[in-house]
């Protein structure tokens, strides 16, 4: 089973992330998180790369009705994805499979919101297409 699905857009890498944010919050799914790769590793061992970001996007209401019946799951959490430019004006963005993610806490209920987030994700791509 694959842990994550992906697609490669066209622009810049801070047009592409508009794009993906507009289409996101379309979802009702916010970005709640945002680690610059590029940056930390030019800070922490001064090597340079492309644009590398990994973002966290959330649904409140998906999240809260997970943590309420199984606290722990909140590990699991959030969705993340990642941007990263493999060429000049090429950006992959890849999401991970939230049915794989939320798999591990073998629970119906977090079967059924990992399903619901899935479905959610699935329509971001396609509106990104």
């Amino acid at each position: 089973m694959s842990y994550e699905f992906n697609l490669t857009l066209a622009g810049d890498f801070e047009q592409v992330l508009e794009r993906v944010r507009a289409a996101l919050m379309e979802e009702q799914l916010g970005i709640v998180s945002e680690i610059n790769v590029q940056a930390i590793f030019k800070a922490k061992m001064d090597k340079d790369i492309a644009p590398y970001r990994i973002f966290g996007a959330c649904n409140p209401k998906l999240a809260a009705d997970l943590i309420s019946v199984e606290p722990n799951a909140g590990t699991l959490l959030p969705c993340n994805f990642i941007m990263y430019e493999v060429a000049p004006d090429q950006v992959v963005v890849s999401f991970m499979d939230p049915v794989t993610v939320l798999g591990l806490a073998q629970s119906e209920v977090a079967q059924q919101i990992a399903a619901l987030a899935k479905a959610k994700l699935t329509r971001v791509v396609a509106k990104l297409a």
